[in-house]
């Protein structure tokens, strides 16, 4: 255990071991590979290598050297109690050199006689220096390896200092200062996520630990790999696949925190183990009525001067925290069954929360209890009611456990596994599959099974399973149920892309059970996307608009805003979408669910793109990627990965492009709505590389989907001039013609501004193609037009990009540059790098003289005033004190400065003044 979470371990023979191999260190052993090789090409180095006792800097480094060739190793480590014994550790390394130090040297000297000690066994093998705990090294020794490595300028050596930085508290200040030197440049070791402890159990304990579990080890040892597999080696294999299993500490850890425990008074003592019954953070409050003790404040500090709680002081309320989750684990898990029993029974009734004194009450009682299970089933209802479903699948599995009756057991498991799906927690509802599927077939059984199926992307599983489930219900006996089912096929419909089926599903869902009903809430904040994909915004709005009145907060606006906001972005108001899916992607403090946080988020992403706020969607998106990666919603995938795929592309950074790309990929299995983004992702990408061979090849499979009305209504998948576009381009004009008819005719009697201008720019095209150009040019000003209100900068740079280049190819050069020129001003203002670079190379075939003079008209009197003073050569920050602005400001001018002068840098920006 580390000081950093309030014990030592070391004093009991604690070190810095860590699992076999290094289970998620691939970042860190190549930095460490890339060390070496500049060793071995006679550049000197040293690197220090930090992190948390226990997150396997030991083992990382000693991994890494056992796959090297022609590498000679010295090795010295570290110990607290011979930190004050100078050049101590420098003798180590002179020995293991098979030399010694004059006891009389001074750091400088010994630097000197390392360095010749060094040299002396030259041969042709690179030397490299570990010396770990370097933490627990004395101060003389580190200056010496210090003045050893700066008198060997070209020779191969690569010295690796060790060190916990949970440490650091403890260290003499001539360490800490030795130390500081190296952290800029250090290589941190940071905890484990659960993909890595997955490796890691299969690797320490041939154990094949399910995510969820991974999870919770994961939280439970903060990712460190010593606890870790401390865990794997000293509990019973079959802990891992229970629901959330009470974990205890390691043993060492545990001794080391009953060490600790142990010289603690009777009152701190007590506080402790009320603390621990009650929770990881805790009021002062609360533990100081559960523990009953005379003088709380006395024993607080007495604990928090042991290491064992930490105390948060604000307003109106203290908390209690253990210092790391394996303290309270410690703790409690040395409570006497008893003890433990009569904590818990007590805190029940201390504690305010409804859902917490039942889950008090759950610890108590350790056999089936009837009459508990009833009442967490109700607490459940009622949680569900709000749309709060994880606390919902909580009390289900604990009633399921309590409950004597297997009938009663396998229907409140299944709806537990139905709420945790329903919260977005894939990986914990999937802990109970196989057991699900063992349950004999019913209604429920199916309907969980469907819905599960539709969370990993298995449209015809899911099929089968929801039409099973349809067929074996009563909607007269269990209306309920039917309701549920019904809002399973309204998320199949709409995975499907089946506009019509979605709104059958919905409105079924609400004749069966009334509009109040958790299923039904659902399926009408669906409703309203139905709707609008089959042509009737205005039906649309409407129902949204009814819903909203009667779900006005909670876990289910949650759902309604989501729904509100995805078609609102499809039906050309992005701002109002935006403001709607901002208020449906937090789930904390309402008790929302993670599966609509998430479709919340990514089409949060697609909005921002649209609206031109780049960088906000890529950190949007970013966060979904994470999120879906942890919560495994396979369905969702795709989508997310669409907007880091595409602006990545247009901003030239084509790995991480193409990374995005591949994560989307989907197939003609999947869903529709997977198939959809994961074509454009790719073909995104490809297009703004101009390969348009590829791009029409990546949209192939959208051709070939069978449910076309959801796909190819006008703003729900704006894939249509993409592919158009693309056939133009490699000269399937034609087919392009062929292709569009259908699709205008579509938007028009719609009305559909956008796809009418995304559409438009790619007829102007053709008809440019075919040398009308006077049709051309009403295409492309009618396509602008349909933009004109619309706060949608990059459709709007896209039609000036495209009109510029069909006028330019048509001998209007002077049209052309102005339009190319709006183009590329927008571009830059996006960031769009790729296609600045296109607009540049356009202008230049056209003869266009970028920068001079009249450019400079084009500017406001604070622009010009900024221009003038940074093309002296003054930075932001003398700009800024200079015109009394922020930095801030200054940037912001500065970059419409560049996009209407037409420059990329301020070395350009100067010889435009000097040239004009």
């Amino acid at each position: 255990m580390d000081d950093h979470d309030g014990v030592n371990t070391e004093e009991h023979g604690g070190h810095d071991e860590a699992p076999r191999g290094p289970a998620g260190r691939q970042a860190e052993l190549a930095a460490l590979d890339r060390l070496l090789a500049a060793a071995r090409a006679g550049h000197p180095s040293t690197i220090l290598v930090e992190g948390a006792s226990g997150m396997g800097k030991t083992a990382l480094v000693n991994h890494f050297l056992s796959e090297q060739a022609s590498v000679r190793v010295h090795r010295a480590n570290g110990v607290r109690w011979e930190n004050g014994l100078d050049l101590g550790v420098a003798e180590q390394l002179a020995k293991a050199a098979g030399a010694t130090l004059a006891p009389e040297l001074d750091p400088p000297a010994a630097g000197h006689r390392l360095h010749e000690i060094w040299n002396e066994r030259r041969g042709q093998d690179t030397l490299v220096v570990v010396i770990d705990d370097a933490h627990w090294a004395d101060a003389a020794s580190l200056r010496a390896v210090a003045s050893a490595v700066r008198r060997m300028s070209t020779e191969q050596i690569l010295v690796v200092l060790l060190a916990a930085d949970d440490r650091l508290h403890q260290l003499p200040v001539d360490v800490l200062d030795f130390l500081a030197a190296y952290r800029d440049s250090a290589l941190r070791l940071g905890p484990l996520t659960p993909e890595d402890v997955q490796v890691l159990a299969w690797s320490a304990a041939r154990i094949d630990l399910s995510l969820a579990a991974a999870r919770i080890l994961c939280r439970h040892t903060r990712g460190n790999p010593l606890h870790i597999t401390d865990l794997l080696q000293e509990v019973p294999p079959g802990i891992w696949r229970d629901w959330q299993p009470a974990l205890p500490a390691p043993r060492r850890y545990a001794s080391a925190v009953q060490r600790r425990l142990d010289g603690c008074g009777a009152q701190a003592r007590t506080l402790i183990e009320a603390c621990s019954a009650l929770g990881e953070s805790v009021p002062f409050a609360e533990a100081a009525e559960l523990s009953g003790v005379a003088d709380p404040l006395a024993a607080v500090d007495e604990a928090c001067d042991a290491g064992l709680l930490t105390r948060t002081d604000g307003p109106g309320l203290t908390l209690l925290t253990f210092p790391h989750p394996l303290v309270r684990a410690a703790v409690h898990g040395a409570l006497g069954l008893v003890e433990r029993g009569d904590l818990h029974r007590r805190a029940a009734e201390t504690v305010e929360d409804h859902g917490r004194r039942l889950m008090h009450r759950v610890a108590a009682t350790p056999a089936a209890d009837a009459e508990l299970a009833d009442d967490l089933d109700r607490f459940a209802a009622d949680r569900a009611a709000a749309g709060a479903w994880s606390e919902a699948a909580g009390a289900l599995v604990a009633a399921s456990r309590l409950s004597p009756a297997r009938t009663t057991r396998r229907d409140r498991l299944l709806r537990a596994v139905d709420a945790l799906v329903g919260a977005g927690d894939r990986p914990q509802a999937e802990t109970f599959a196989a057991e699900l599927e063992s349950f004999p077939p019913s209604a429920l059984r199916d309907s969980v099974l469907g819905y599960l199926a539709i969370t990993r992307g298995r449209p015809e599983e899911a099929e089968v399973y929801l039409t099973h489930a349809w067929e074996r219900c009563d909607p007269t006996r269990r209306p309920e149920l039917a309701a549920a089912i019904c809002q399973r096929r309204v998320l199949h419909s709409l995975g499907r892309a089946h506009a019509a089926e979605l709104v059958h599903w919905a409105r079924k869902a609400v004749d069966l059970v009334g509009p109040m009903e958790p299923s039904a809430v659902e399926s009408e904040a669906i409703l309203g996307l139905g709707l609008a994909a089959m042509g009737h915004p205005e039906e649309a709005a409407h129902a949204y608009d009814d819903v909203l009145a009667r779900i006005s907060s909670g876990a289910q606006s949650q759902r309604v805003q989501m729904g509100r906001g995805w078609m609102d972005l499809a039906l050309d108001d992005p701002e109002a979408a935006r403001r709607e899916l901002e208020g449906a992607v937090p789930t904390g403090i309402r008790g929302g669910s993670l599966r609509i946080s998430l479709w919340a988020q990514a089409w949060l992403a697609r909005t921002q793109f649209a609206l031109g706020a780049w960088s906000d969607a890529l950190r949007t998106a970013d966060r979904a990627v994470a999120q879906v990666s942890e919560a495994r919603m396979e369905l969702l995938r795709p989508l997310v990965h669409w907007t880091g795929a595409q602006i990545h592309a247009l901003r030239g950074n084509w790995p991480t492009a193409y990374h995005h790309a591949r994560q989307a990929t989907a197939d003609m299995q999947h869903y529709e709505t997977m198939v959809v983004p994961a074509c454009l992702a790719r073909a995104q990408v490809v297009e703004a590389r101009g390969q348009y061979e590829r791009v029409t090849a990546a949209l192939e499979p959208v051709l070939r989907l069978r449910q076309r009305a959801g796909i190819d209504e006008p703003g729900f998948w704006p894939w249509q001039d993409v592919y158009a576009n693309a056939l133009v381009m490699t000269n399937r004009v034609p087919e392009a013609d062929a292709f569009l008819r259908p699709f205008e005719e579509l938007a028009a009697d719609r009305g559909h501004r956008s796809t009418m201008a995304r559409l438009g720019y790619v007829r102007g095209r053709i008809a440019g193609t075919e040398g009308d150009l006077d049709a051309a040019r009403a295409h492309f000003e009618g396509a602008l037009a349909h933009l004109e209100h619309l706060p949608l900068p990059y459709d709007r740079a896209r039609v000036s990009y495209a009109y510029g280049q069909t006028l330019r190819r048509a001998g209007k050069r002077k049209e052309a540059d102005a339009l190319l020129q709006n183009a590329r001003d927008a571009y830059v203002l996006l960031g769009a790098r790729t296609y600045v670079e296109r607009c540049e190379r356009e202008l230049q075939a056209g003869g266009l003289k970028r920068g001079g003079a009249e450019d400079f008209s084009r500017l406001t009197a604070q622009e010009r005033a900024v221009a003038r003073l940074v093309a002296r050569g003054m930075s932001n920050g003398q700009v800024a004190s200079e015109l009394f602005l922020s930095v801030k400001t200054v940037q912001y001018h500065l970059t419409h400065v560049y996009a209407k002068v037409g420059v990329r840098s301020r070395g350009e920006l100067a010889a435009v003044f000097r040239d004009s």
